[in-house]
């Protein structure tokens, strides 16, 4: 089998409107080879080039209308071709967790690895390296939630402020969060500390 046709019966495997990266096809051929089969089928519609490196499998959506990948999908795919980790930013994360209401005018997010802008049509999504214990729970409810911590700071961080993420979060990611105090901050520790006391009042 050759190199085109082994990435093109990859290619076929792969779920429409999901990204992937030339890392997706490591093994089968040089990456010279790679990227020329790329091209080609960038050029016989067969793919999409969402961006720098970045392809997809086209997906219709309402009207027949190409949709394409949601930010968030496309981020985790450029973090995982670079083996890195990656997270929403505080910001988004605060939102979710009812601590904002202000949408990023940017899709913004924290990695491992490092700083760079991704180009996804008209749309620049952001990556925001950030030292790795801010990571420790990445990928998971409980680390969108320290990534609201770390955003909200030690002036907003309270007892009760845990005691809102405890009600959104399932038991047993607030236990993974809970776990992750070594990872902390003395003053977010302190917070959930009061929390642990019952030094909050819900409401």
């Amino acid at each position: 089998m050759t190199t085109a046709q082994a990435i093109r019966e990859r290619i076929a495997a792969h779920p429409a409107g999901e990204p992937f990266t030339p890392a997706l096809f490591a093994g089968l051929g040089s990456r010279a080879a790679i990227d020329q089969t790329l091209m080609r089928l960038t050029q016989a519609g067969r793919i999409e080039r969402i961006g720098h490196g970045l392809y997809s499998v086209p997906k219709a959506g309402r009207f027949g209308v190409k949709t394409m990948p949601p930010p968030e999908k496309v981020v985790r795919t450029v973090a995982a071709s670079e083996g890195a980790t990656i997270e929403v930013h505080g910001a988004e994360a605060a939102r979710r967790f009812g601590f904002s209401t202000q949408v990023p005018a940017q899709p913004v997010f924290c990695t491992s690895g490092s700083s760079r802008t991704v180009r996804l049509g008209r749309m620049v999504v952001r990556l925001q390296h950030v030292a790795p214990r801010k990571l420790v729970l990445a990928g998971r409810p409980a680390g969108q939630a320290l990534s609201a911590l770390w955003y909200l700071g030690r002036g907003q961080v309270t007892p009760a402020t845990f005691g809102r993420i405890a009600e959104k979060l399932p038991a047993t990611e607030f236990e993974a969060l809970r776990e992750a105090k070594s990872s902390m901050p003395a003053w977010m520790v302190e917070a959930l500390v009061g929390y642990e006391h019952g030094e909050f009042k819900h409401g």
